[in-house]
């Protein structure tokens, strides 16, 4: 794994510096309405402050990558979202479709369902499919494990399972079933999976406080929708 993909160090964040906060954060707008002017407008935004990512619904895809292609702003997009219910064949084609089309990172919803059931299998292999395609293509893989509905111990076990699958991140939530991403979760995961995976935290971040309180829990992906209050916070010139 990509020594970038290991957790910074909080220590070594200033968190005054609009531009390094701006590197651990996921631009994302991936709400059913979106339409192609807010895409643009999304890349824009990323362009111009160094995010990360922009993160998109799978039918724009396409046209962010066209926006970011000489840039180092990332190109991310959901497979199997937000139910995380879809056949592995299903999950497996959207992600091919999705880095022929000019995606990067991949965040993949997790079998809930069968996590659920302890179907350690059925999990691992669904995961491991995905993980296939996405490296295959040089993109990365970010499982979403839905913590808000999920016992502590089933968090665990999505950790542990998503890194002997070949995740390259675990994140917290999709942010649509009512909760967001807590400290306590991502100081959980980045236990369970120390070094050998990132951790992504996502859903209700609005804040630069909130956004720090993440970092220091252990997180070094920051997905969110409010990454220029975020900016503004922090002093970055618009």
């Amino acid at each position: 794994m990509s020594s970038t993909l290991i957790a910074t160090t909080p220590d070594k964040i200033n968190f005054s510096d609009w531009a390094e906060v701006a590197r651990l954060i996921d631009h994302s707008r991936i709400q059913p309405g979106v339409t192609r002017p807010q895409v643009i407008t999304l890349c824009e935004e990323a362009l111009r402050f160094g995010f990360a990512s922009v993160f998109v619904n799978p039918t724009h895809v396409a046209l962010a990558a066209s926006l970011l292609r000489s840039s180092v702003v990332k190109v991310g997009s959901t497979v199997g979202f937000p139910l995380g219910a879809n056949l592995t064949s299903t999950k497996r084609a959207e992600a091919a479709d999705l880095v022929l089309l000019g995606a990067q990172e991949l965040d993949m919803v997790i079998n809930i369902a069968a996590l659920k059931a302890k179907d350690r299998v059925l999990v691992e292999n669904d995961i491991r499919a995905v993980a296939e395609i996405a490296h295959g293509a040089g993109a990365i893989l970010k499982v979403i494990l839905e913590t808000v509905i999920l016992t502590v111990d089933e968090k665990i076990l999505a950790c542990e399972l998503a890194v002997v699958a070949g995740a390259d991140f675990v994140k917290t939530c999709t942010g649509l079933n009512g909760g967001g991403a807590t400290v306590d979760d991502v100081a959980l995961m980045r236990g369970v999976v120390g070094s050998r995976a990132g951790v992504k935290a996502a859903g209700g971040i609005r804040t630069a406080e909130g956004l720090a309180v993440m970092v220091k829990a252990g997180a070094n992906r920051i997905g969110t929708s409010s990454g220029l209050q975020i900016m503004q916070e922090l002093g970055a010139s618009f």
